[in-house]
């Protein structure tokens, strides 16, 4: 069939299915710009429009690999999709600042969930000198179906028998947000105590998130124990009210967790330390040209919240064929903890390349502070191998600590604890 170049077809001609398609690659604020251009394309982009399938092509495009948009017991909406840009905020790796709940981890991951977002904290795990994790929920944010905000937290505390909590997640730009209590709630008077869902809020929360926690907590204990467990909760539950049963955390975001072709020494790193216990390690670059690192810990700690490892100015790598003492200052070091192949021989071109550091007292060995001793205690090397990852240690001991990623393309790896499949992200 010959096509007829004087022909034209406007917009509102293209199938239902074709219009959707292109809608979707716009913008919410280009959504509203077209929806003025006639009443037709008004209607189907007014939020009160009986048709969902605009801003339900809006989300899938966006959100449709990383959740499943249709469990979300809010239907989508332009309210529903702000919502979820905003909260795309959340996914990746923050750390607590200030004092929390002794002994609760600091580092926090969010992902998306088939129903929700979810915020897990990440610890070392049990296992000595492994490179194990715990990802353990306790966080759960979802939508009611009217598209109200509705957010849980369980603390997880041995010395607490509370159950979740209602909270409220406030930004402070885009790097800092808080996490505080909701007070404006009360208990349902009529809650039966044969009831099988943990339910703190007049009324019934949305089935998808309370499912998910619901299904996390029983997971952990046998039905009969929950049972009798909840019926203590609800009976002090009633004595807690207009009581705080939870302080408020401030969070901010570890921003470049993953390393690039351009710094691949940056990003959130795991290692096994000298006492063979597993440490997390952030490794930097600031902003005069130089890479520090920082081990991440309890903030209320002295020199173990965020305390420095080292600090260089000098970027410039060693590159192989490496000098003979070089090599002898790599062979006669002992791998706490290889991350995969035993690193042992550099002519087996395990080491791709070579960084000398240079730390100084006051930065690393705080307790030597103002010593007139060797300064090549503070000498010492960064080796990073051809699988992408490193180790470092310094002349004064005979110690490597191999560093590992901690997560890889939105996973968390290598964890042990986790109720909940771990879902892909940006």
């Amino acid at each position: 069939m010959a096509l007829d170049l004087e022909s034209s077809m406007s917009f509102s001609e293209f199938p239902d299915d074709v219009q959707l398609n292109i809608l979707s690659f716009l913008r919410p604020i280009e959504i509203s710009a077209f929806a003025c251009t006639c009443h037709r394309f008004a209607a189907l982009c007014s939020p009160s429009s009986p048709s969902t399938d605009l801003w339900l092509a809006l989300c899938e495009r966006r959100w449709g690999s990383k959740t499943e948009l249709r469990r979300w017991s809010a239907i989508p909406s332009p309210r529903f999709y702000k919502t979820l840009d905003r909260w795309e905020q959340l996914i990746g790796f923050w750390r607590r600042i200030g004092s929390g709940i002794p002994g609760t981890p600091p580092l926090v991951f969010f992902e998306w969930s088939p129903s929700c977002m979810i915020g897990s904290r990440i610890s070392p795990s049990t296992f000595a000198a492994s490179y194990a994790v715990r990802k353990v929920p306790f966080l759960w944010l979802g939508l009611s179906a009217a598209g109200e905000t509705l957010s849980y937290l369980h603390p997880d505390n041995p010395l607490s028998d509370s159950d979740v909590i209602p909270v409220t997640i406030s930004f402070m730009g885009c790097n800092h947000f808080v996490v505080e209590e909701t007070r404006s709630f009360c208990m349902d008077p009529n809650m039966d105590d044969s009831e099988e869902v943990l339910a703190v809020e007049a009324g019934s929360p949305p089935d998808r998130v309370m499912s998910e926690i619901y299904q996390y907590f029983a997971n952990r204990t046998s039905p009969g124990a929950e049972k009798s467990l909840r019926r203590q909760r609800k009976k002090k539950e009633k004595e807690r009210l207009g009581r705080r049963r939870w302080e408020a955390e401030h969070f901010v975001k570890i921003s470049n967790y993953f390393p690039t072709p351009a710094r691949p020494l940056q990003g959130l790193w795991k290692g096994i330390s000298e006492d063979m216990s597993l440490e997390f390690y952030l490794v930097t670059h600031d902003d005069v040209g130089g890479i520090a690192c920082r081990r991440v810990g309890d903030s209320a700690e002295p020199f173990s919240g965020y305390s420095p490892v080292f600090w260089t100015s000098n970027t410039t790598f060693l590159e192989s064929p490496f000098s003979k003492e070089e090599r002898a200052i790599y062979s006669m070091k002992e791998h706490i903890g290889s991350v995969g192949l035993v690193h042992c021989n550099m002519d087996r071109e395990l080491v791709s390349r070579i960084l000398c550091i240079n730390c100084s007292y006051d930065l690393v060995l705080p307790d030597l502070a103002g010593s007139s001793g060797d300064p090549r205690n503070v000498e010492g090397r960064i080796w990073e191998y051809e699988d992408g990852t490193f180790g470092f240690g310094f002349l004064r001991n005979n110690f490597i600590i191999d560093l590992k990623h901690i997560a890889l393309d939105g996973y968390v790896l290598d964890n042990v604890e986790s109720s909940h499949p771990t879902h892909h992200v940006a």
